[in-house]
């Protein structure tokens, strides 16, 4: 079993961090040659440094990356005595992207950098300039579903670093136990929990479009739905071939929108509400289903703690029941330049593995908590569990029940997703209407990008 979570330690970091998803120091060392990219490993097979090396550690300037650096290298250089670790920080956002691709570019990454996976690490060229990682030993322990966002036909490039969350349905469990509801696995059997809720006179959904990025959820979350019945489509969408209006797996996501605003499933007041307001009305048990990221747990924590223990959470039910499984927001990625040779790319490799050990896991759990879970299978386990957090474990544990979503392996999310699925939440657009406009949107962001074929 994957690791678990602990109560304490959720920062409000996460939860900054989520909306944004899915919205959507010093020089390198002197031991780090200044090369041309070249590609394949250089190490020459060996697992040992020949002789004392320096190695630079490229991560994110956050207060928690900070910490969490300096007592990961402590721990790193005590176990490899030979191996000197330097650290340099970068900027979020933009700032922080473009320095990695420019020291990408120029031959003057540091040996070893934490960055995002999914589109924007495909937008790093790592066919060209990373390090191939499929061999080392780790390698076997990472979930199956993370290789897709570090990686491409020609290697396997990241190791994951942090935590995944789910996309889904928070629950409140207490509702559920007083009308005797089972946790659905089938959208007609959430269809038929929401019936029982309303009348009991709780509102089933809740919808909180005065922040508009949650109005994305039941798109977003559905896509392990829409890959069990269009495996292709990920690829086919960023080749301008699938579309969502017209494929009948990804235009559903939009048609529960629609259906469950028809039905009236929503809280009166779902047009103005807040995520805050949506998360205390779950906890008080006023609404009984919220579609949500599993990061909103930690605002449960800071705004209604006594009823976490209250919350649960399952993925968003589809056509059937025999292929439901849950939609993640993957890890981040830990990288090498190809540009890290000899004893130092050797030495990359023992911290990269480091990173994804059970010691190196602790050493996250401590700095940060668990918002979801790590990505490797020997990950330690985290006392105090959540039970929402609890209830993603199952989809992990079995083989085919995750798949990332679209934006960690496509490039294309139009940024206009958010105002076109309140325009169906609303009633003001149907489904197919708004699936038609979103693959406008989608159009103009890919001519943007300069894909092929668009």
């Amino acid at each position: 079993m994957f690791s678990q979570f602990k109560k304490r330690g959720l920062f409000a970091t996460a939860a900054i961090a989520a909306s944004a998803l899915i919205l959507s120091g010093c020089a390198a060392s002197e031991e780090t040659p200044t090369a041309q990219p070249t590609s394949g490993d250089t190490s020459g097979g060996s697992t040992e440094v020949s002789a004392p090396v320096t190695i630079s550690v490229l991560g994110d300037n956050t207060e928690n990356q900070v910490v969490y650096m300096d007592r990961l290298l402590e721990a790193f250089e005590a176990q490899n005595p030979d191996i000197t670790v330097e650290v340099e920080l970068r900027p979020g956002g933009a700032d922080g992207d473009n320095l990695v691709k420019t020291k990408l570019a120029t031959g003057e990454m540091n040996d070893v950098f934490f960055y995002n996976s999914g589109s924007l690490f495909q937008a790093l060229n790592p066919d060209e300039y990373l390090v191939d990682l499929s061999n080392e030993p780790w390698a076997e322990s990472v979930v199956e579903s993370f290789w897709p966002t570090v990686s491409t036909a020609n290697g396997k490039y990241g190791a994951p670093y942090g935590t995944a969350m789910g996309g889904g349905v928070l629950y409140n469990k207490d509702v559920y136990a007083e009308l005797g509801l089972e946790v659905p696995l089938t959208w007609d059997e959430f269809m038929a929990n929401n019936a029982a809720i309303k009348a009991a006179g709780v509102d089933p959904v809740i919808q909180t479009y005065g922040d508009t990025w949650t109005s994305q959820l039941f798109v977003l979350a559905d896509f392990h739905n829409v890959l069990q019945e269009s495996p292709n489509f990920a690829e086919e969408y960023t080749n301008n071939i699938a579309k969502y209006a017209s494929d009948p797996a990804a235009v559903r996501g939009f048609e529960y929108l629609e259906e469950l605003h028809d039905a009236d499933y929503y809280n009166s007041d779902y047009a103005s509400a807040t995520f805050t307001e949506g998360i205390l009305k779950l906890a008080a048990g006023e609404g009984a289903h919220y579609p949500m990221l599993t990061f909103a747990v930690s605002t449960v924590l800071e705004v209604a703690p006594d009823a976490v223990d209250s919350i649960g959470f399952f993925a968003q039910p589809g056509p059937s029941a025999d292929t439901n499984g849950l939609t993640v927001w993957m890890a981040n990625g830990v990288y090498i330049p190809n540009t890290t040779t000899g004893d130092a790319l050797i030495a990359a490799k023992k911290f990269v593995e480091f990173v994804v050990s059970p010691e190196g896991t602790q050493i996250y759990i401590d700095v940060n908590g668990q918002t979801g879970p790590f990505l490797v299978a020997d990950a330690p386990e985290a006392a105090d569990l959540l039970p929402a957090f609890a209830d993603m474990f199952p989809y992990f544990d079995r083989e085919g029940a995750t798949s990332p979503a679209l934006e960690f392996v496509s490039p294309i999310k139009g940024p206009a997703l958010e105002q076109i699925t309140v325009a169906v939440g609303t009633g003001q657009y149907s489904a197919e209407e708004a699936a038609a406009i979103y693959d406008e949107d989608v159009k103009k962001q890919a001519q943007q990008l300069g894909l092929d074929g668009w």
